[in-house]
C-alpha cells in the first residue's frame, strides 16, 4: 500500500465484486461496509449529474458514523444513450431491449466516485465512449441467459463474452466501463 494512505481507514461502500477487486489490485488496505440506498435521482439531471448525485447519495447514510481517519468511497455507473440513462435491467425483457438499443451504436459509460471523510468530500467522474457492432438476437439471447447481467448498468459487462465479441472500440478508460476509473481514483487518493 502507498505509505501516504496508511494513515486512513479506507472504507469501500460497494457490493460490486469488480470494484472490490480493483481495490485489491491497487494494494489498498480497505474494509467493505454496505448500506441499502434507493438509487433514485431527480428527473432533470443528465449524464454526469446523475452519477455524481448517486455517488454522493450512497455516501450519506455513513455521515454520522465516520470517525477521524475514515475515508469512505462510493461510486455509481450508468450507460448514457440518446440522452437517456440505462440503469440495471429488472428482467430478461428489459435486458434484451437495452442490448438491442446498444447494438450497432455508440454510447457513453459514466462512472462517478465520491471520496468522503469527516472534513471533506470530493466527487469526480469519468466518461468512456463505447461502440458496439450489430448484435444478433441470438447473441443477445445467449449472453443474457448465460451471464444474467441484471446487476450491470446497460445490461452488460465489458469484461464478459458480449464485450469480447461485440465491442468494436472504446475511447477512454476500460476500467471506467467496468465501474471504477481506477486511474483517477489513484490520483485523488495520493493527493490527499
Amino acid at each position: 500500500m502507498i505509505s501516504s494512505l496508511s494513515k486512513f481507514n479506507i472504507i469501500l461502500a460497494s457490493g460490486s465484486p469488480r470494484r472490490q477487486q480493483f481495490f485489491k489490485d491497487l494494494h489498498l488496505d480497505f474494509e467493505i461496509r454496505l448500506k441499502e440506498v434507493e438509487e433514485v435521482y431527480p428527473d432533470h439531471l443528465k449524464g454526469t449529474e446523475i452519477t455524481d448525485f448517486l455517488a454522493d447519495l450512497k455516501s450519506k447514510p455513513f455521515d454520522l458514523e465516520l470517525t477521524e481517519g475514515d475515508l469512505l468511497i462510493t461510486s455509481d455507473t450508468i450507460v448514457w444513450l440518446n440522452d437517456k440513462a440505462l440503469g440495471k435491467p429488472k428482467n430478461y425483457e428489459e435486458a434484451f431491449a437495452m442490448l438491442k438499443s446498444l447494438s450497432n451504436n455508440k454510447h457513453q459509460v459514466i462512472t462517478s466516485v465520491s471520496i468522503k471523510s469527516k472534513k471533506l468530500q470530493k466527487v469526480f467522474n469519468d466518461t468512456t465512449d463505447v461502440y458496439f457492432k450489430e448484435l444478433t438476437d441470438n447473441e443477445i439471447d445467449f449472453y443474457i441467459k448465460t451471464y444474467q447481467p441484471y446487476d450491470k448498468a446497460g445490461a452488460y459487462g465489458i469484461q464478459e463474452w458480449i464485450g469480447k465479441i461485440g465491442i468494436d472500440k472504446i475511447e477512454g478508460s476500460y476500467f471506467t466501463v467496468m465501474g471504477l476509473p481506477v486511474h483517477k481514483l489513484y490520483k485523488e487518493l495520493i493527493s490527499l
